[in-house]
């Protein structure tokens, strides 16, 4: 399963994301307390077409930049609890209950351009 975020104001400007970066993703995003849990929620299902403002998109792609990228090294990823880590991701499916929190991660270039994308939407809708 695959996340699309399409640029309200252009459909041309999207990006993507597999289920493993965005679950990390949306825990950093709630983290930052700018999206209400409900939306954090909707947004955690792929093609519902739930739509973050351009305000919220803007608040988020700061606070990706400013509080979230300094803490990241190119190469480092960034798990669903916040924690940062150098391993690479092998791939490797962690099926057991204490170890599926493993399965969820986000590198610092996905970041990156995440950022990007919402400093420079007009918010976004997610498909």
């Amino acid at each position: 399963m695959s996340f699309t975020l399409i640029d309200c104001g252009s459909e041309n400007f999207e990006m993507r994301a597999s289920v493993w970066s965005w679950k990390a993703a949306l825990e950093i995003i709630k983290s930052f307390d700018v999206i209400s849990e409900g939306k954090i929620r909707q947004m955690s299902y792929n093609a519902t077409g739930v739509v973050v403002s351009q305000e919220d998109a803007l608040m988020i792609g700061e606070k990706m930049r400013d509080l979230i990228l300094p803490r990241l090294k190119p190469g480092q990823r960034m798990y669903s609890d916040l924690s940062v880590t150098e391993a690479p991701d092998d791939g490797t499916i962690h099926k057991d209950e204490d170890d599926k929190w493993k399965n969820y991660s986000v590198d610092h270039d996905w970041l990156t351009e995440f950022s990007e994308f919402c400093l420079n939407s007009k918010g976004f809708q997610v498909f």
